[in-house]
């Protein structure tokens, strides 16, 4: 494999982060995630990621803090796997996969999830509504600052339904794409 760079993209709670650090734990590859910078940022600034994405619409600084990374990586020329919605399009060079899950599949792995400190719901139904809002923020936003379409999955490498599989099952079948 001559492929040193994936960027895992995809919908929300569709195990972006889950299968991206699997990955490079399996591939001995670094992980990076510009979603924990986004969540750190909105909790320096005591706030939701939904209010993050809301305020980044017209506070072209948000995005600017988040997207420098890719300017001058972190990781360097070592093999890395990232995690980022628009890593693709920032590393367009990179293995480019795209992760689809059903809404209701993802609010069930983002209520029950752990770790997420700045996205606690009371249940189920409040992970669904927020997923929504959330997805609509973000499509308003990458359309308006970056033009970009993040329904159009064309420009990825591989694309995978994981509403149905474990991450070890998209793990493998990312492993045999490449």
């Amino acid at each position: 494999m001559t492929q040193t760079l994936i960027t895992i993209s995809g919908q929300l709670g569709s195990g972006k982060s889950t299968v991206a650090k699997m990955l490079a734990e399996k591939l001995n590859w670094q992980y990076y995630s510009t979603g924990m910078a986004q969540r750190s940022i909105a909790q320096k600034r005591g706030i939701s990621t939904t209010e993050l994405n809301r305020q980044a619409i017209t506070d072209k600084s948000i995005d600017d803090e988040i997207d420098a990374v890719f300017k001058n990586p972190p990781w360097g020329q070592a093999p890395c796997v990232v995690d980022s919605r628009l890593a693709w399009h920032f590393l367009p060079h990179s293995f480019k996969v795209c992760l689809l899950v059903d809404t209701k599949t993802a609010a069930k792995r983002v209520w029950s999830g752990k770790g997420r400190i700045s996205e606690q719901y009371t249940n189920e139904q409040e992970a669904y509504t927020y997923l929504k809002k959330r997805r609509e923020l973000e499509q308003a936003h990458f359309t308006k600052n970056y033009a970009l379409n993040v329904d159009d999955t064309s420009q990825f490498d591989f694309v995978i339904d994981t509403t149905n599989l474990s991450p070890e099952q998209v793990c493998d079948q990312i492993l045999s794409a490449l």
